[in-house]
């Protein structure tokens, strides 16, 4: 798994809108990028609410909320209108981007899903935190704390 102090690796992948976003996208501002297991499940659907809700929070400190699971474009934008989220969800369906970064798989009733972890990645592309086994709820609050006391 990535550590604090490595560089994020670089990608290519399509958002819920099938646009191609890289790392390059996001340079210049703090990037907040979420691993979460599954469109449309009870903690994912918590965490974009939440993330769709302090946007403006984010936002004010330039800071970029950017989700991702292994979900297709199809499912991201399903999941994305079914919910009014707001937040930037990357398709990464052969888990390229998901291997890279390290995160962890877990079993629930016979399926492997990737641990939810977040990494806070600086606008130099290093990683400044990484959360493993993150609660969906209150986590944006926990992130926007953190993300102002490093920056000050």
């Amino acid at each position: 798994m990535l550590k604090v102090g490595d560089q994020f690796p670089s990608f290519e992948l399509q958002n819920q809108d099938g646009k191609t976003k890289s790392l390059k996208d996001y340079a210049g501002q703090w990037l907040v990028l979420y691993v979460y297991p599954k469109d449309d499940t009870p903690g994912c659907t918590l965490q974009g609410k939440s993330f769709t809700a302090q946007k403006e929070a984010f936002a004010k400190q330039g800071i970029k909320v950017v989700g991702l699971s292994q979900d297709d474009v199809a499912s991201h934008k399903n999941f994305c209108q079914k919910y009014a989220f707001d937040v930037e969800l990357l398709a990464d369906p052969s888990a390229k981007l998901l291997n890279a970064v390290g995160v962890g798989q877990k079993e629930w009733k016979g399926t492997m899903y990737w641990n939810r972890t977040t990494f806070l990645v600086d606008a130099k592309g290093v990683v400044q935190k990484v959360y493993e086994n993150v609660n969906p709820e209150g986590h944006e609050g926990v992130l926007l704390a953190d993300i102002a006391a490093m920056s000050h």
